[in-house]
């Protein structure tokens, strides 16, 4: 039998545990270890989800032998400084997206991984949802005739939160386009690709942190609408017009579990639910990697992340949006 991949968490937080509620749905995989900079959470954490060690430093799970890969789930400030670590301790590693606030830290991670001879990629959840992949194999397809129109959008209201928090702290690089905006235009780039041009308009908080932004995405024979914010909520119902059917993805896109196919008038569904929340398909990508002996994804490669992040350092450029240290 094939040993299963061992997994380490760094930063148990929500979203992490999430992650290992899903980790445990796959087959062929265990969460071995769980770090974070305060041991007793990080005991918690692995009483609930079940990992066999818990460590109050990320140098104890980077050194630990019996860890495979390393999941890092810490805000997305930490992710240059923590995928680092991992990467330079020899371990495999996925990391939360954004893999870095900026392309060049992107760009460090890749090379760094590269370096050492690891598995790298963007935990880019999306990316491998089965109903997305099924809409993106259609569009792709040329089945429905070619992308005309793509619309997307990803906001809830957020604006009472703490200042301090994550969301609206220009110091954890706050603000929609980063945190929720790298959806409708990952979307985009997945669908239609990197566009010739872009308009963006964008409102700040008293915090300084951009609470929402528009884009408009120029293509040769395309043009995509997409939306970002924290001021109000917004449908999250994706939609991509083709020239013989328009697909309708159902809320909230980002982690549908279908989409309807209007075929001038004539509507069908396709209903392809996600297993567990909806990281599992990830988490089977990447075993899949590893297992095969690939230090990237093919589906989303390294070299997509660059690309994605040169285009949203465009975006933040375009709109006046700067961190603290950059």
């Amino acid at each position: 039998m094939q040993k299963p991949i061992r997994w380490g968490i760094l930063g148990p937080g929500k979203i992490a545990g999430s992650f290992a509620r899903d980790l445990a749905l796959v087959e062929g995989g265990r969460l071995t270890a769980v770090a974070s900079r305060n041991a007793e959470r990080a005991a918690d954490f692995a009483r609930e989800f079940g990992a066999e060690k818990s460590y109050g430093s990320y140098a104890e799970l980077g050194g630990d032998p019996d860890v495979d890969i390393v999941y890092i789930a810490t805000p997305h400030t930490f992710h240059l400084e923590h995928s680092l670590q991992m990467i330079r301790a020899g371990k495999n590693v996925l990391c939360e997206k954004p893999m870095g606030i900026n392309q060049a830290q992107v760009r460090e991670l890749v090379d760094a991984a590269r370096e050492q001879g690891v598995f790298l990629m963007e935990a880019l959840w999306s990316r491998f949802n089965p109903a997305l992949v099924e809409a993106a194999r259609l569009v792709g397809s040329g089945e429905i005739g070619k992308p005309a129109y793509l619309k997307a959008d990803f906001a809830f209201a957020a604006l009472d939160r703490d200042p301090k928090g994550r969301l609206l702290n220009p110091e954890l690089a706050g603000g929609s386009l980063l945190d929720i905006g790298i959806y409708p235009v990952f979307l985009a780039y997945w669908f239609l690709g990197l566009p010739t041009g872009f308009k963006a308009v964008s409102h700040f908080h008293d915090t300084g942190v951009e609470k929402q932004i528009g884009l408009l995405f120029e293509y040769p024979q395309a043009i995509a609408l997409l939306y970002s914010g924290l001021s109000s909520r917004s449908e999250m119902r994706a939609e991509i017009s083709c020239e013989k059917a328009s697909l309708y993805i159902e809320p909230r896109w980002h982690e549908t579990d279908g989409f309807e196919i209007d075929r001038e008038g004539e509507i069908s569904g396709v209903e392809l639910p996600t297993k567990g929340k909806g990281y599992t398909h990830e988490i089977e990508e990447v075993h899949s990697c590893l297992l095969a002996g690939e230090l990237e994804s093919s589906r989303w490669s390294l070299e997509n992340s660059l690309e994605l992040h040169g285009l949203l350092d465009r975006i933040r450029e375009e709109c006046g949006i700067q961190f603290p240290g950059e």
